[in-house]
């Protein structure tokens, strides 16, 4: 069972999905019996972050954008800053997660960069790592979610304000999903890297998610992995059976 010190956590990243109508549905249900132990927290598409946070601020959910850039303003078409996000009263944001990296080329240079101005501007971060089919089958997951993970790291200065997750893109809207022992051994593989190369109190309190075809049939299971400590949903998180998943510890 995932660690009790670290209270578990549940992410829903919308990704390019929703209208005003929709998501007039997924907060309904959202204001439904979720687990009060269990940390909630949305990314919708940028353009309805304070829609969503309008729609959500009698809850417990927080809202969190789906990326940001890595300085404060200026002439970047498209770009959307910390300063912003927290300025529509959102907390949160994702970074560096697979559609980043392998739809849009984005660098661990450029994630870690992201990173450190991200937490110097206040906001909560959950940082992607995770390797593709290819990178699994030759034995490089460990290379490359470390090498993604040092990125982050060496740009943290507040690891309390951090929540991994842990995503193979092999698991991603594919249907796979790693089975609860390997999603736990690299879990597990994560912590002992934190507990090496920062310290043994980040790695003993830093929550760790799964992120991977979680479904509501298969959430409880990987909840009881010892170093699984929630989710980040895709898919799932735009049906009713997110609130199973938010509560898998229930």
């Amino acid at each position: 069972m995932a660690s009790t010190e670290r209270q578990f956590f549940v992410g829903g990243n919308w990704k390019m999905n929703g209208t005003q109508k929709s998501i007039d549905d997924i907060c309904n249900f959202l204001h439904g019996d979720l687990d009060s132990k269990t940390e909630v927290v949305v990314a919708p598409p940028t353009i309805y972050l304070s829609y969503v946070q309008s729609k959500l601020k009698d809850t417990k959910v927080g809202v969190s954008a789906q990326n940001c850039y890595k300085v404060e303003k200026g002439a970047f078409t498209g770009e959307i800053s910390p300063a912003m996000i927290k300025d529509t009263g959102c907390q949160w944001v994702i970074l560096g997660h697979s559609e980043r990296r392998h739809v849009f080329g984005e660098p661990n240079e450029l994630i870690g960069a992201k990173v450190a101005h991200a937490l110097s501007a206040g906001l909560n971060l959950i940082p992607c790592i995770g390797e593709k089919l290819e990178e699994r089958e030759a034995g490089k997951t460990e290379d490359v979610c470390f090498t993604q993970l040092k990125a982050i790291a060496d740009n943290v200065t507040d690891w309390s304000r951090v929540v991994i997750a842990y995503e193979p893109v092999w698991a991603i809207g594919t249907g796979k999903t790693a089975t609860p022992d390997q999603a736990q051994e690299v879990h597990d593989q994560i912590r002992q890297w934190l507990n090496k190369n920062v310290s043994a109190d980040v790695a003993k309190t830093t929550r760790i998610l799964y992120g991977g075809s979680v479904t509501a049939s298969n959430c409880r299971e990987l909840a009881q992995k010892a170093d699984v400590d929630g989710f980040l949903v895709g898919g799932a998180s735009l049906k009713p059976d997110f609130v199973q998943i938010i509560n898998a510890t229930r």
